[in-house]
């Protein structure tokens, strides 16, 4: 059998585990069920790839979205794992396609929609097959007191109970209150589980909260701050979105929209432009975003109050996921809560429940609500508000929110300039690699200012469109510049870098070695 540590390094080229990643990767390859709470951008999905790759048989990962399933299976190809989805978007000959490769053991990762677990047609693959795990991605959507509840995720402990053979179970995700936690453990059965929790700070990103007299245009002063960033902006109705994409569109901004009531091929072609950083902005409602693994996001603003921590803090969390500094920008009004008032009363997601149930629902999520107000009049650190809300010790104070390093906040006029204040003050906390520094530390040179890495940058760029991906899916721009700082200049210098795994090697390894021999060479 092969080591985990072999697994990680062929083909998703890590040398070693991010924190909690292993306990829970053991947990699964000795049969234990595993409940794992792990803020966004810590490799959540590493925990259940590498013992899928493991173990004999399938493992079935059961995902809310389908532009999530397909990125995530791209991803995974990239990485030379055979994987697939089984959902709406395939036509009838492709489904029949993926099913008969799967009965043929084609694939070791299948993911798959909670509403097709039910099915006949799925049923019968699913009876018959060697499922020897699933893995439950965005866990808390099965908990009615959870931000994102979908009543699908309640068939998962049946489907699971109608197999012949109980698989292991891993149950994965972001953001969960205790309350949402023990759902979980309820209602997935998790059978004596690992449960792992690695706290939700996020120490790169930077919390503000701006109550501006004109929103659009302390949007625009921010964005003036932010050109040629990659950034998300948050809206709570699709009527938002159309008008605030239209309004940066016509003052000469590439942007593109995504809701719920678009088309599917447009609001898929406008996900691609955002991922393929095509288009920088992404103007969207909370349709976007869950599973997106795009690494180089440097803000996300929150046009309008979210309904609930928990979906701001998932959604802000979109940002830097790359570990380095990011923005999070909330621009509040008091109509805001009116807005979300109204969406909660008019939730057409909780038709399948009772009248006693939608009551129960509707109650939560008004408290919630409620919370999420406190946080955009709150004084205090909102950093500490955040982590007090999922019930994590903080400091009072930190270095990296709006509140603790006073910027204005109420009935604002002006949008504070980053380059007044953000260089001045909140730059002193930080270390080139987007961690908190002491004061006074020396800075290093970062090696995204190398030549070098621009070069780089260009080889991934004709990489990534002659084989139909995202750039950040051929490298990251950690992995870039790890190449700047070591110069490999064979294979198996190559192959010790970071993110560069066997597959990944065969494919891309001689354009990236050819390009640093080159510079070597002018040198």
């Amino acid at each position: 059998m092969r080591d985990k540590r072999e697994v990680l390094k062929q083909y998703f080229g890590y040398d070693s585990f991010r924190p909690g990643q292993e306990q829970v990767v053991d947990a699964l390859l000795e049969g234990k069920d595993a409940l794992a709470v792990m803020p966004t951008g810590a490799g959540k999905s590493i925990c259940f790839q590498v013992p899928a790759l493991l173990m004999d048989g399938i493992t079935l990962v059961i995902s809310p979205l389908l532009s999530l399933m397909k990125d995530q299976v791209m991803t995974l190809v990239a990485n030379g794992v055979a994987g697939a989805y089984l959902n709406s978007s395939l036509t009838e000959r492709q489904y029949e396609k993926a099913v008969e490769n799967a009965k043929a053991g084609k694939y070791k990762i299948i993911y798959v929609a909670p509403e097709r677990l039910l099915t006949p047609r799925f049923l019968s693959f699913a009876l018959s097959a060697p499922i020897s795990m699933v893995a439950v991605d965005e866990a808390h959507c099965v908990s009615q007191w959870g931000q994102d509840f979908r009543p699908s995720y309640l068939d998962i402990a049946e489907f699971i109970g109608r197999l012949p053979r109980r698989p292991v179970v891993g149950a994965f995700t972001a953001t969960a209150t205790p309350k949402v936690k023990a759902d979980i453990l309820q209602l997935l059965q998790l059978n004596h589980p690992l449960t792992l929790g690695l706290g939700f700070d996020r120490p790169n990103l930077f919390f503000r909260v701006m109550e501006p007299k004109d929103k659009r245009a302390a949007l625009w002063d921010f964005l003036e701050e932010q050109e040629g960033k990659s950034g998300i902006i948050y809206c709570a109705t699709r009527k938002t979105v159309e008008e605030l994409c239209a309004f940066l569109q016509e003052k000469g901004r590439k942007a593109v929209a995504y809701h719920g009531g678009m088309d599917h091929q447009q609001r898929a072609k406008n996900q691609e432009d955002f991922l393929y950083d095509r288009v920088p902005l992404m103007v969207a409602t909370n349709a976007f975003g869950m599973g997106i693994d795009k690494p180089n996001v440097r803000f996300v603003v929150h046009y309008q109050m979210p309904k609930d921590v928990e979906s701001y803090y998932q959604e802000a969390g979109r940002a830097g996921r790359d570990g380095q500094k990011a923005q999070c920008l909330l621009l509040y009004a008091k109509k805001d809560v009116m807005v979300q008032q109204f969406l909660i009363r008019n939730n057409k997601d909780n038709d399948r429940l009772s009248d006693e149930e939608k009551a129960k629902v509707q109650m939560a999520d008004e408290e919630r609500l409620k919370q999420m107000t406190w946080y955009c009049k709150t004084k205090e650190c909102l950093r500490r508000y955040l982590l007090r809300y999922f019930d994590e010790a903080a400091p009072k104070t930190c270095p990296s929110c709006g509140n603790c390093l006073g910027y204005a906040r109420k009935e604002e006029t002006d949008y504070v300039s980053e380059e007044r204040f953000f260089s001045r003050v909140v730059e002193s906390f930080w270390d080139e690699d987007g961690f908190l520094a002491r004061r006074g530390k020396k800075k290093n040179t970062s090696w995204k200012d190398h030549p070098l890495f621009e070069q780089l940058k260009q080889v991934r760029k004709q990489l990534a469109e002659r084989s139909g991906v995202p750039a950040f899916v051929v490298f990251s721009d950690a992995t870039l510049e790890e190449m700047v700082e070591k110069m490999p200049r064979t294979e198996k210098q190559l192959l010790r870098i970071s993110g560069v795994g066997q597959k990944k090697m065969e494919l891309y390894g001689k354009a990236f070695l050819d390009a640093i021999a080159d510079y070597c060479d002018q040198c």
